[in-house]
């Protein structure tokens, strides 16, 4: 009853968390699938930069999240942004960045030869390809990275309330260090429903954008 009262009384500044969270999510994953799309398809063109690329983002992917934040501190101090919100949006950049790569490059790799060879036969270029035939093809698949990468760091930027970055993390840190049940659990469970919520979006996203010939 206290946390149903806690969360009442306090519900625009948690739905303003929630608002930040997302954001911070959102521009996150955003700029990694502006990166990681052309990067897989650059790994799929030219297939010697596949073990160096992909190799490169799984070492990134082992480190412990609130390493990787106190990584970022003195990374982007040289720029006056070591703390807030530029290395909370890096750290979560470099976590979506390898889902999102290797499921182009999956989704790229393993379109029907024949379907290749058609496109050939017609006189497509291997960019003609690309924009016409392999890319609608592959949106299911690449889509799937883009929803696996925003689950999974929906909960780790709750880490970047650490770095002053904000968001729901705010509540779970603050329920920690005032041994504070409620705000531990609202913020707990805010951050698994914004994850169910973005993707339900995003399956619907996937859905819409998929060809109608294979769905």
């Amino acid at each position: 009853m206290d946390i149903l009262t806690y969360l009442l009384a306090n519900l625009h500044r948690i739905l303003h968390l929630t608002l930040e969270h997302a954001m911070l999510v959102g521009v996150a994953v955003g700029c990694a699938v502006l990166i990681g799309v052309p990067l897989g398809i650059l790994v799929t063109r030219y297939r010697w930069l596949s073990g160096a690329v992909l190799g490169l983002a799984t070492v990134v992917l082992t480190i412990p999240s609130i390493a990787l934040f106190g990584l970022m501190i003195p990374v982007l101090s040289h720029i006056g942004q070591g703390i807030g919100y530029a290395p909370a949006v890096a750290a979560v950049f470099l976590y979506a960045l390898l889902p999102i790569m290797r499921n182009t490059c999956l989704a790229l790799q393993h379109i029907d030869a024949s379907i290749k060879e058609a496109g050939i036969g017609i006189g497509m270029t291997f960019w003609q390809r690309l924009r016409l035939v392999d890319l609608p093809l592959a949106v299911p698949v690449i889509l799937g990275g883009v929803r696996t990468a925003v689950v999974m760091n929906i909960g780790v930027m709750a880490i970047a309330a650490v770095v002053g970055a904000g968001g729901l993390g705010v509540l779970i840190l603050r329920g920690i260090s005032q041994s504070d049940i409620r705000q531990l659990v609202v913020g707990a469970v805010m951050v698994s429903l914004l994850a169910i919520v973005a993707d339900w979006l995003l399956n619907r996203l996937q859905r819409a954008l998929t060809p109608k010939g294979i769905r």
